[in-house]
């Protein structure tokens, strides 16, 4: 799949300049993303108000998300952040009247945190052994009494990649929700939540998504959607924006205006993505990062992944001062994401074998002259 980067990368001025490896906490931009960004700007500045565009740019960045995961458009609802679509999820169980929740330790802080906000819920964590989260833990944490289980797709760590269906299946057994964060995963692994079995997925667009903070999608099940009634809505989530009718399927988790310059950067991204084929995308990043991983090994370095996840679509280095050389690499113009003591190399359909190469002999240089 090396065509992809020879097709796209003119599409990334930054990459001109910049190795840019952090699609983990924020690709590069995409000169579609960024024009979409200035006819955002431009409709206010010269047309005064741009209300029923954005409207229709809201419903095109909806269908988008949609298609990206094998959804409805009306199983989709836009929120400002996944932690936001977790709390309005959150307020929305009362009506199950089971109150255990269950989430794993490879979950994102924010997961947690919510939970630990909602003193109503009796919450357990799912331990992970040695890196990895074998099936058997979710056949044994999760309960007949447990409302809810929250995994990630992708460990956002080291990129370990769980089994959706899988584990959707023993939730669905055992008579619990399942909610998945995919911001790691969205927009480089194909996601197909009807064929999974998934209740409820949410993903942001700052990261392989190739957007901007300030919006993120939640998918609701259609027919449990209807059955919900959270609390965290507002005028955007209710049937013609100004009675108390819940508005029909997963638009009912809606609050209020969206942040529509950020709505207008994820229609042109999802559209790009779409455009693409996740599952193209899926093919470059495990070629050129699965090349990465062996010559990492070659050069020394000490890999942080754990073995047992399906393939990765980052490289995870061990490196005690991780940010300390992330910013050295930065003055080097090689842009990565470290966490804690993890150093992690995150490529998307715009990056070379080369790039990851060229990563890894500065990371191991970096190492050896510490």
């Amino acid at each position: 799949m090396e065509h992809l980067p020879q097709q796209y990368r003119h599409l990334f001025p930054t990459l001109q300049m910049h190795t840019m490896l952090a699609s983990c906490s924020q690709s590069a931009l995409a000169e579609p993303v960024s024009r979409a960004i200035q006819d955002y700007h431009d409709s206010l500045l010269y047309m005064g108000t741009n209300w029923k565009e954005a409207i229709e740019k809201t419903e095109f960045a909806r269908n988008e998300f949609a298609k990206l995961i094998g959804a409805e458009p009306d199983e989709v609802a836009i929120v400002p952040s996944v932690s936001d679509a977790l709390v309005s999820v959150a307020s929305s169980l009362t009506a199950f009247g089971k109150k255990h929740v269950v989430y794993t330790d490879m979950d994102f802080p924010a997961v947690p945190h919510v939970w630990q906000a909602h003193s109503d819920y009796t919450v357990s964590v799912i331990p992970s052994i040695i890196g990895v989260m074998p099936l058997e833990q979710y056949e044994t944490h999760i309960s007949d009494e447990t409302v809810l289980t929250c995994v990630p797709h992708v460990h956002y760590r080291d990129g370990y990649v769980q089994d959706i269906k899988a584990i959707a299946e023993i939730s669905q057994r055992k008579g619990s929700l399942l909610f998945v964060d995919a911001y790691q995963s969205a927009g480089h692994i194909p996601i197909d939540v009807k064929e999974w079995g998934v209740d409820m997925l949410a993903a942001g667009t700052r990261k392989y998504l190739l957007g901007i903070p300030g919006v993120a999608f939640l998918y609701v099940r259609k027919e449990l959607a209807d059955a919900l009634k959270p609390k965290a809505s507002a005028w955007f989530g209710r049937e013609n924006g100004f009675d108390g009718a819940y508005a029909k399927g997963a638009r009912r988790f809606q609050t209020g205006t969206p942040a529509f310059i950020s709505v207008y950067a994820a229609a042109a991204a999802l559209s790009l993505l779409n455009h693409i084929g996740v599952s193209h995308i899926r093919d470059h990043v495990k070629t050129i990062c699965a090349d990465a991983v062996q010559y990492a090994a070659e050069k020394g370095l000490q890999l942080a992944a754990a073995q047992g996840g399906g393939q990765p679509g980052m490289v995870a280095i061990r490196d005690e001062r991780a940010s300390e050389t992330a910013a050295l690499l930065k003055k080097k113009k090689v842009i990565c994401a470290p966490r804690d003591n993890v150093i992690r190399l995150a490529p998307h359909f715009y990056n070379t074998k080369e790039e990851m190469r060229h990563a890894i002999d500065e990371i191991a240089a970096k190492t050896i002259h510490k």
